[in-house]
This record gives C-alpha cells, structure tokens and sequence, in this order.
C-alpha cells in the first residue's frame, strides 16, 4: 500500500504522459486493498453491504436483484439464484446485510426509485411501475415507509435543492 501512495505521489506531482491512467488505476489498487483489509478484519462483524457482497450466496442473491429489481422476488426465488435453501439464505442474509432479504430487495427499489425521481422526468406513476409495484399507491406507500416521505414531495424537496 505505502508503494501505491508514493507512486500516487509521484505521479500527481510530476505528471508525465499517461499520468492521467497511473493514477486511475493506482486509485483502484488501493480502494482494493482497502476493501480488502476490511474484510480481513476478525472483529468485524458488524453487518454490511460489503459483507454481504463477499459472500457468495448472499452476494449472488444481490446480484440477481439488481439484474431484476422490478421481478416480485420472493425469498424462494432468491434462495435458487443463491444455490441454498430459503431459510439458509433469510439467516445468511440478515446475519451479513442487516436486513432480511425482502427488507432489502424493497431498499434497493427505493434508491433506484429516488434516483429516478431526481434524475428523470418520468411520471412517478412510470417509476413505481419500472420498479414492479402494480399501482401508485403501493409505490406511494413502499416510498414512504423506507424514504419518510411521499415521492412526490421527495422530487417537489430535491428540484427546491432542500434536499440537494
């Protein structure tokens, strides 16, 4: 790692041709040798996205999700994606991401959903459907309990910049 830095150093200080890729990929070496000292650590057992990514079965159910937000998961279907039965997965699941699989496929959904709603000018009803929800009031109500406001007032706080 300290070989990184001062070769990252280096490269920012006097820029040559090709500074520019050195100093791009020297930044991911690092980040990946810092994921990775995280995720050596003994006593880190705290759950997480990252842990949970490094772990094959939980990771490759989150892979099917976000490959497929708008699919109706159930926890039967994650479990096959992951290779391991339902209640192997649920327990893998919270123990490494915190929350439960439909907990977090319902997440996922918001996030993309808030992006959306800042980044597009689709409908709020176009975006509730493009997530899998049937009617804009179960994307209503899903918005609200994970974000703690409509989405509606959510893309009416982002374009005031009140929540920029």
């Amino acid at each position: 790692m300290s070989w990184a830095l001062q070769r990252l150093a280096h490269e920012l200080a006097a820029p040559s041709p090709g500074s520019s890729i050195v100093v791009q990929n020297l930044g991911q070496i690092m980040l990946v040798q810092v994921l990775r000292l995280y995720l050596a650590q003994e006593e880190n057992s705290t759950p997480s996205w990252l842990i949970a990514l490094a772990d094959p079965r939980v990771g490759a159910a989150i892979q099917a999700i976000h490959a497929n937000p708008a699919r109706p998961w159930t926890v039967a279907d994650l479990a096959k994606a992951a290779g391991v039965s339902r209640s192997t997965l649920a327990l893998r699941f919270k123990q490494k991401a915190g929350v439960a699989p439909l907990d977090y496929v319902s997440r996922w959904r918001m996030q993309l959903a808030a992006r959306a709603l800042k980044t597009e000018t689709s409908t709020i009803s176009s975006i509730g459907q493009k997530l899998g929800y049937d009617s804009d009031s179960a994307f209503s109500h899903a918005f609200k309990r994970i974000m703690q406001c409509s989405p509606r007032e959510y893309r009416d706080k982002w374009t005031s910049g009140s929540l920029k």
